[in-house]
């Protein structure tokens, strides 16, 4: 971890003069730029005037001995859903090219440029947020790092943010979380991801989905790199974690559903790693959670998102439907089908399910299962086949999303070896547990490392 470009590494080189934001923001844009690279589809726009402008004056204000953050002059990106100003936010979709600018940056925007961080651009996603796999007909699909030659999905919808992470585009991209659209482009691009607690970021200036169930978080290349950018985006100050020791822990693996239809290679590199954090010296239980089984039956009718995505789309998806990604208007349309007795139902079965989960986990550290139970698709059998897409989209959202019905919180960690598909170790918590996941993530991936 030591070589990478994570944020406290960047620090250390700008702190000792080895390294000026100029020239980390330089070399962000000019493998965005590349066009043998990946960054004219994990991008939607670059500011590089304005971030080399930030990058001066983030230089100059360094020289007089001044830090804002542990972002200062760094190169960020963040996700095409979050407002900013002067700029339309498209959300990955034709709609709204035509909308009026942002008169001003979204909150969560706003707290990262305070920090001295340095807005990069844009990154793309599925249209409107409304899928796991990332592909966009509009502004193309960016693949992950793995077997490019191929082509397989960075995962969705926060798609760019991961491959931007990923390809050193920038050191850490702002996505939204609403079903596992933060941890699965982690997973999916060999990187990490944090979904907060939805409750803990304010969601002011970001596009919903779903306002029962979106939440905001970083992606980055280190738990640590989660966690300092987590600090920032909710106004704390930033700590250095001190891992959790692993001796004692006690953690739960779902007997249910999680390794369901799972590729064999996803369960043998899940399991190395259990057994890594057993030699560790951690307490690993599976147990039963019949609740996971209840909830494709609590979501038959759509659930909450599709009754929350129709609220907001109703009228532009009646008047521009033709102009939406169909697989994507499909699944809004289906929210307009929904009683408000079936909205209402959802509801109180969702706190009556989240009471019951709690209960069981009421004795465990963390919960652990696979990110995705799957590797990354080809691009192209994705985009070929309605009959593979949806099943495909609801395969790699299931895992993540109990954690979002939950209204939990999760770390997505890298846990394959090097050169093989990559695989997400989810390490997830009941709400507001954020900062003890963080620190128990922080133990597992110092486990895994080694």
């Amino acid at each position: 971890m030591s070589d990478l470009p994570t944020i406290s590494h960047l620090q250390y080189q700008l702190a000792k003069g080895a390294m000026t934001s100029q020239a980390l923001v330089q070399q962000a844009l000019e493998r965005i730029e590349n066009p043998a690279g990946e960054g004219s589809r994990a991008f939607t726009r670059v500011y590089a005037k304005q971030a080399m402008q930030a990058a001066r004056a983030s230089d100059a204000l360094r020289q007089t001995g001044q830090t804002r953050s542990a972002l200062e002059g760094l190169p960020i990106s963040v996700k095409d859903l979050f407002d900013v100003e002067g700029d339309i936010t498209t959300a990955g979709s034709v709609v709204l090219k035509d909308a009026r600018p942002a008169v001003r940056n979204a909150v969560l925007v706003q707290r990262l440029v305070d920090a001295g961080a340095i807005v990069v651009g844009r990154t793309n996603m599925t249209e409107f947020a409304f899928s796991g796999l990332g592909i966009n007909p509009h502004y193309g699909t960016p693949s992950s790092p793995w077997d490019r030659d191929t082509g397989h999905i960075s995962g969705g919808s926060s798609s760019g943010s991961g491959v931007a992470v990923a390809d050193h585009m920038s050191v850490m991209s702002l996505g939204t979380d609403t079903g596992g659209s933060i941890r699965i482009p982690a997973a999916f691009c060999g990187v990490t991801g944090f979904k907060p607690t939805a409750r803990r970021l304010s969601a002011e200036g970001a596009l919903p989905l779903s306002f029962s169930m979106d939440s905001s978080g970083p992606i980055g290349l280190s738990v640590q790199c989660c966690a300092t950018s987590d600090a920032i985006l909710a106004g704390e100050q930033p700590q250095r974690l001190e891992p959790a020791p692993l001796e004692g822990l006690r953690f739960a693996i779902p007997a249910t559903m999680v390794l369901d239809g799972a590729d064999d290679h996803v369960v043998k590199v899940f399991e190395h790693a259990i057994k890594t954090l057993e030699q560790a010296g951690a307490q690993i239980s599976t147990i039963a959670l019949p609740e996971f089984e209840q909830l494709p039956y609590i979501n038959r009718k759509g659930g909450l998102i599709a009754a929350e995505a129709w609220a907001w789309h109703k009228d532009l998806v009646q008047e521009r439907e033709a102009d939406y990604d169909p697989r994507v208007s499909s699944r809004i349309l289906r929210g307009g089908e929904m009683l408000a007795s079936d909205y209402i139902e959802v509801l109180q079965a969702r706190q009556a399910w989240i009471a019951a989960v709690e209960h069981r986990l009421r004795w465990y550290d963390a919960l652990l299962m696979p990110t995705a139970p799957i590797v990354p698709p080809s691009i192209a059998e994705l985009s070929a086949s309605d009959d593979v897409y949806f099943p495909t989209n609801l395969k790699i959202l299931r895992n993540p999303t109990f954690i979002n019905f939950l209204d939990g919180c999760a770390l997505s960690i890298p846990c394959h070896p090097n050169g093989t598909a990559p695989v997400g170790l989810m390490v997830a918590g009941t709400v507001m547990q954020d900062k003890r996941i963080l620190q128990v993530g922080q133990a597992i991936e110092t486990a895994l490392e080694r």
